[in-house]
C-alpha cells in the first residue's frame, strides 16, 4: 500500500490530507480502531482484536506518514467488513433531513435551504479553529433532531445547528449507529467515522454548561457523529436519509 494516491476500497485520497491533519489523526489510531469494534458482539471480539493488533503493526512500520493514514483507513474498513459479513449491521432505517446548517466560523451555524457537499464537507462552511476540526473524516457533522428535541424538552436552550452540526436528521434511531455505518443523505453518501467530542463552545446550549450530556462514552446515542464523504452531491432540507446495512 506504499505510495497509494487514492484507494477505491477504503476511500483514502492523499490529496485531501496535509501533514498536520495526518499527524493528529494517527495520534488517535488506536482509539479509532477500538471505537469501530467496541460494540461488536462477543463472538467477533477475538477476530477484531487480532485485526486491530495487525493494523497497529502495519501503521507503526509504515515508512510514510500518509501511508500510515492509508493503513489506518484500510483497517477501519476491514472492521466494518468483518461486522457486515457476520450480520452485525445497523438495520436499514429511513429518515429525513430537517435542517442543513453552515457558518463562516463558530457556532451556532445557521440554516440554509440546500448545500453542495464535497469530500471536505459543505461548500461555504468554515471552522474558525481547526485544532480539533477539518480532517477528511470530519467532513460532515450529523446529529439527531430527536436528540436535540429531547434536550430542549429538558430545558436546555438548544436547537438544530447550535452545536455545530451540518445536517440534522429526524427518524433515525441514533442509539443504533456505530463507526463504519453507511448513510445516504440526498445525493450524498457518507460513512460515520467517530462520535464528536463535546466542545466548551457548546456549553451555552446546556443548563449549567453540562456538555457531557452529549458525550458518546457517557451517554451513548446522544452524540453528534462525524462522517467522511464517499460520494459528493447535493442535499436539500426535506431530502430522504437512508441508513444502510451494506
Amino acid at each position: 500500500m506504499i505510495g497509494v494516491e487514492h484507494c477505491d476500497r477504503c476511500g483514502f485520497d492523499r490529496s485531501q490530507w496535509n501533514e498536520r491533519d495526518a499527524e493528529r489523526t494517527i495520534a488517535h489510531a488506536g482509539s479509532f480502531l477500538v471505537e469501530w469494534s467496541a460494540d461488536a458482539p462477543p463472538q467477533l471480539m477475538t477476530q477484531l482484536e487480532a485485526r486491530r493488533i495487525d493494523d497497529l503493526k502495519a501503521i507503526s512500520t509504515s515508512p510514510d506518514l500518509f501511508d500510515e493514514v492509508h493503513h489506518l483507513w484500510h483497517g477501519l474498513v476491514s472492521i466494518a467488513d468483518v461486522r457486515r459479513a457476520a450480520g452485525d449491521v445497523v438495520q436499514r432505517q429511513h429518515g429525513t433531513v430537517t435542517q442543513i446548517s453552515a457558518s463562516s466560523g463558530g457556532v451556532p451555524k445557521t440554516a440554509v435551504d440546500s448545500a453542495i457537499v464535497g469530500v471536505r464537507g459543505v461548500d461555504g462552511d468554515v471552522q474558525a479553529a481547526r485544532a480539533h476540526h477539518g480532517r477528511p473524516w470530519q467532513a460532515l457533522c450529523l446529529w439527531s433532531q430527536e436528540v436535540i428535541d429531547g434536550f430542549a424538552a429538558a430545558g436546555h436552550p438548544i436547537a438544530p445547528g447550535h452545536a455545530g452540526e451540518n445536517i440534522t436528521i429526524s427518524g433515525i434511531d441514533w442509539s443504533t449507529l456505530h463507526g463504519g455505518t453507511i448513510v445516504d443523505i440526498g445525493d450524498v453518501r457518507v460513512q460515520l467515522s467517530a462520535p464528536a467530542v463535546p466542545c466548551q463552545k457548546n456549553a451555552r446550549w446546556f443548563v449549567d454548561g453540562e456538555i457531557a450530556l452529549m458525550d458518546h462514552d457517557l451517554h451513548p446515542g446522544s452524540s453528534r457523529w462525524y462522517a467522511s464523504v464517499l460520494r459528493p452531491g447535493s442535499v436539500t432540507a426535506g431530502d430522504a436519509v437512508t441508513v444502510s446495512p451494506s
